[in-house]
């Protein structure tokens, strides 16, 4: 049984908040209608609680059901078949040049760029897999669910997004996001189960390795509700264990260590200004070579998400912008702490 929440009837998003849950300003940080078992928030109630489904789905049987991917240690590959222009080769698989003797004709959906991802691997597309539940969708897409390994987090993306991606027309449901359960039906028409499997595989070897790859893996551990000592405290820790291995990446944490301790603080932390700092100055640090974008990329993701689930696209577009104003002013540290 997965954690699931309400979504609008005959539609894909979640089920309207309250009339004070709507009001400017309002976050889900301390919302007493979680508290008292409504699903205000979105995939944030998503509840396993049987008393409290029946009762949501018997005051509104229209509802369709959204699944929360976090909570349920889902990675969902949500692959996309939408008419669409074809970008430049190199948008297509982002951070893989892919040669020029690779014949793209006729490539045209995510179908295909998954299966191009897959063959440069030498591995059978995600679309093929029998052995895992796979899940059409209306819009003629495919939803191909995995299960994520114990303690590893995963976060959402889009095939088309400038930082964060697997491939083109192909998006990533994970942790901060949900995805809809197979039976649901919208007006365009319902999610249906393909072929006989009906549960989630784990996540295949190849596939982790891309999305490592690709800065959706930001935490192989459990995050936990409230930290167990202060960012700065912990960023010690780290630097005597030797995790942090270089004077850049120590002093990218230190800034990070500022952004995560917003997660005490739902509002007035300065979360925003935290954060576009910490990613301009390791755009600067990357531009001089003192950092790899992928590394930049994971601490900065998983310090946003711890600080502010829920709100990837608000953290997406900061480190984005942030990162690539950093890059244009390369930042050189001295070999010191």
């Amino acid at each position: 049984m997965w954690p699931v929440h309400p979504l609008r009837p005959g539609a894909k998003t979640p089920a309207g908040n309250c009339s004070s849950c709507s009001e400017r300003g309002h976050v889900a940080v301390g919302c007493p209608c979680l508290r008292q078992g409504r699903w205000c928030h979105g995939f944030l109630a998503a509840t396993l609680n049987e008393d409290l489904i029946t009762s949501w789905w018997s005051r509104t049987p229209g509802f369709g059901v959204g699944v929360a991917c976090g909570p349920a240690s889902l990675v969902v590959i949500d692959i996309d078949a939408h008419p669409a222009p074809v970008p430049d080769r190199k948008s297509l698989l982002p951070g893989i040049d892919i040669d020029q003797r690779v014949d793209l004709s006729g490539l045209a959906n995510g179908f295909h760029t998954i299966a191009l991802l897959a063959a440069l691997r030498g591995e059978p597309s995600p679309a093929t897999d029998v052995n895992t539940l796979r899940v059409r969708t209306p819009s003629g897409g495919l939803h191909v669910w995995y299960r994520a390994a114990p303690g590893e987090t995963y976060l959402c993306s889009t095939g088309s997004s400038s930082g964060r991606a697997l491939a083109w027309q192909v998006d990533v449901r994970a942790s901060g996001g949900y995805i809809i359960a197979p039976g649901t039906r919208t007006k365009d028409g319902a999610y249906v189960v393909v072929g006989t499997c009906k549960e989630p595989a784990p996540l295949p070897p190849w596939l982790r390795r891309e999305l490592v790859r690709t800065g959706h893996l930001v935490s192989a551990n459990p995050v936990p509700s409230v930290p167990a000592v202060p960012p700065r405290a912990r960023l010690a820790v780290l630097e005597a264990s030797g995790e942090a291995r270089s004077v850049a990446e120590r002093a990218l944490r230190r800034l990070v260590a500022d952004v995560e301790a917003c997660h005490l603080v739902p509002e007035g932390a300065g979360f925003s200004a935290k954060l576009n700092r910490a990613a301009y100055t390791a755009g600067g640090l990357i531009a001089a070579g003192q950092l790899t974008h992928d590394t930049a990329r994971a601490l900065l993701s998983r310090a946003a998400q711890y600080a502010r689930p829920g709100q990837e696209r608000r953290f997406e577009r900061i480190i984005d912008r942030a990162l690539a104003a950093g890059q244009r002013r390369p930042f050189h540290l001295q070999e010191r702490l």
